[in-house]
């Protein structure tokens, strides 16, 4: 039985997992066209509304509606009406459509800490410069409560990772001593508003980044396939803390049609692992394995070391051909 025949929906980060840059990374467009349990993308990205990203979608073959779309500008601002009311001032840090998700949320909009805003809520833009985090630096200085939408450091690109909105955060909690409370990712929020939305008993997550997919589906308590298309590789995973462990590893989304027990840490392809003073020590091997046979065997060795290992060094042909794909 496929990995996608056994959940009853699909928690799809974007970026790094179904494109890069706008465009399809391999195999989304075509594993997503059999997809018929219901698919919400879920991003850390808050540049861009809803209908934009599901236009995205579209423009690359994949059928998506707004309402298939959860991205961490809307969750914080679900976060600020926690402790806000209507008609209270927030100055935003980010795209007119998160401010424009704050005015239907019933809050008043202003770009200056001289308004008086009771919060501040920062999300992702290019247009952020220096002013627009000096004047939330000085809201906060005056009480105002500090909300992000996310805190990833760098932003995956075609031409490379690109400064996050993590990063600017870190500017402003630099001037401040005030860390945000963060609505996205690897906060759980997101994940279980979006199998809530669906109704789901058996959501799975797909995501590419250790430390805000990986590690925001483990503390949902959802089983996560992780795809290695996007930003953390196989060194990443060997030296994972337990909080940012996959359930299942896989190439790209085309994972979703093999079976689970494939896809899960374990020795395959012919491969053996073991401990050697720190190292794991990778022998035998196939002759048509593959590097991710490979990887999936030294990963389960690793997640049971007290410490990451210190090196992963192969023992025959076939471990020397796989490991060096790792890289």
């Amino acid at each position: 039985m496929a990995l996608l025949d056994s959940v009853d929906a699909l928690l799809l980060d974007l970026d790094g997992t179904i494109w890069e840059g706008g465009h399809a990374l391999p195999q989304a467009a075509e594993t997503l066209a059999d997809v018929t349990v219901p698919a919400l993308y879920i991003t850390n990205n808050a540049l861009r509304p809803a209908t934009a990203v599901a236009e995205m979608l579209e423009n690359i073959g994949i059928t998506a509606a707004p309402e298939n779309i959860l991205t961490s500008a809307q969750a914080a601002v679900t976060l600020a009406k926690e402790s806000l009311g209507a008609g209270d001032k927030v100055l935003v840090l980010g795209s007119e459509s998160f401010k424009d998700l704050a005015r239907r949320a019933g809050f008043e909009v202003v770009d200056s800490a001289t308004d008086g805003p009771r919060a501040v809520l920062h999300g992702h833009s290019p247009d952020t410069g220096w002013r627009e985090l000096s004047e939330a630096a000085l809201a906060i200085a005056d009480g105002a409560e500090y909300i992000a939408s996310n805190l990833d450091t760098t932003l995956p690109t075609e031409r490379g990772l690109l400064v996050g909105n993590g990063s600017m955060v870190a500017a402003v909690t630099s001037a401040t001593g005030v860390r945000p409370r963060a609505a996205g990712k690897p906060e759980p929020a997101m994940f279980i508003q979006a199998a809530a939305q669906v109704e789901a008993t058996r959501p799975l997550a797909v995501g590419d980044r250790l430390d805000t997919d990986i590690a925001g589906a483990v503390g949902a308590g959802i089983p996560v396939l992780h795809v290695l298309t996007g930003v953390s590789g196989p060194l990443a995973l060997l030296s994972a803390p337990k909080v940012q462990r996959p359930t299942f590893i896989g190439e790209n989304l085309a994972a979703l049609r093999e079976e689970p027990s494939v896809l899960a840490p374990g020795p395959q392809g012919g491969f053996t692992a073991r401990v050697d003073a720190g190292d794991i020590i990778v022998s035998r091997g196939d002759e048509d394995a593959t590097p991710i046979q490979a990887l999936r065997t030294a990963l389960e060795v690793a997640w049971h070391m007290p410490e990451p290992p210190r090196l992963v060094r192969p023992n025959s042909d076939a471990a020397e051909r796989a490991c060096a794909e790792w890289w």
